[in-house]
């Protein structure tokens, strides 16, 4: 049985792979993560008996552990994913996202490398599907559209060979780790393969992103943040089709190619705000759940715009569809409405990170966390 290496797996398009992984195939599942305050293990409560499922906690800054980790395992493969991933925080401490997302990146490229030149190359004669070749390990790193920049509004969406040009210290870090997996491809010839996908929204978010933001204020009453006039414009992606992408990209892409991941969901950042909030009000209303305020817009207060706040994000991901058949499932009403549901279906989830619980929680976990 094939072993995968997830790492980033306690946040939140890590744990909705390493559940849809679980869920959807075969694979071991060792998670690397080195629970960071947006690292909750408790976004995978429901897998931690699963015999497929490994946790390790481990920094992929510490290359002596990610050796380790490498010898114990033996990987076919691995989605990279770790990364720290928010521009605010990225504006006002940008130190933490060059050691994640460039150092921790290429610290996990030169174990890989170190592995993989070490792994036999392909016989058919000796060959056995749960032992890794040359031929048959792959290395996934999942980047984001940030890299790109920012287009107006009639200007075509974002293609795998549109220039990069990052306006934030994030968006910054992930272009240069971005460069550096390309590099370990055309220079070493390691199967390496690149992923640039729209904003994410589902399950488990953490609440400080912009979804998960509203619905909570919505239902506490609280005043709802919108930078600017909220004219800014993203492409959405529901959590879940990222993660058959992935998994079509990983199984069937070509390794030293780039595939941009979209959900075909444009919209304005106050269009989306006011639909959340419609959808917050339905769905409460469906379940009885109370609400501070009969009208959730009311709630809606602009802010001062952030620094260097790029207006429109937007994917063309005719080639993921056209070249491996991949194309989201969710559209704008059906994926934010499973969003909001799930929201007020499980409270204690939230209730947990925004009274610091989960943090007391986080910091008192072991290294390590054996299959049971």
């Amino acid at each position: 049985m094939e072993t995968l290496f997830v790492t980033g797996g306690c946040g939140f398009i890590g744990s909705n792979l390493v559940r849809f992984l679980l869920n959807e195939t075969d694979y071991n599942i060792v998670n690397i993560d080195k629970l960071t305050y947006a690292g909750n293990q408790a976004s995978l409560d429901d897998v931690n008996s699963n015999d497929r499922y490994h946790f390790e906690k481990v920094d992929l800054c510490d290359l002596t552990k990610v050796n380790q980790l490498f010898r114990r395992y033996q990987p076919q493969g691995i989605m990279h994913l770790a990364a720290e991933s928010h521009v605010d925080r990225s504006i006002d401490g940008p130190d933490d996202f060059i050691q994640t997302n460039i150092i921790g990146a290429y610290n996990l490229l030169q174990a890989s490398l170190t592995y993989w030149s070490q792994l036999p190359i392909e016989d058919s004669r000796q060959h056995t599907l749960d032992a890794p070749t040359q031929a048959t390990f792959r290395f996934l790193h999942v980047s984001t559209d940030e890299v790109y920049g920012s287009l107006r509004p009639k200007d075509p969406a974002f293609s795998e060979n549109t220039p990069y040009d990052p306006h934030s210290p994030y968006s910054a870090s992930k272009a240069a780790s971005d460069h550096l997996a390309r590099a370990w491809h055309d220079t070493y010839g390691i199967p390496i393969l690149i992923t640039n996908c729209s904003n994410n929204y589902g399950p488990y978010q953490f609440p400080e992103k912009l979804i998960p933001v509203v619905i909570l204020k919505c239902l506490r009453g609280e005043p709802i943040p919108v930078y600017g006039k909220g004219e800014n414009i993203r492409d959405w992606l529901y959590v879940e089709d990222h993660c058959r992408a992935l998994k079509t990209v990983f199984e069937k892409g070509s390794p030293g190619e780039t595939y941009n991941i979209g959900g075909n969901n444009e919209r304005q950042n106050i269009e989306l705000v006011r639909k959340l909030c419609k959808l917050v009000e339905e769905v409460a209303s469906s379940i009885h759940y109370p609400l501070e305020t009969k009208d959730c817009k009311s709630l809606i207060t602009f802010v001062t715009d952030r620094p260097g706040h790029d207006l429109r994000y937007a994917i063309n991901a005719s080639k993921i569809k056209n070249e491996l058949g991949w194309e989201p499932r969710e559209n704008f009403e059906s994926g934010f409405r499973k969003t909001v549901q799930w929201y007020l279906k499980n409270q204690d989830w939230w209730e947990s990170i925004l009274s610091g619980n989960y943090n007391l929680e986080r910091l008192g976990q072991s290294e390590v966390s054996s299959p049971k």
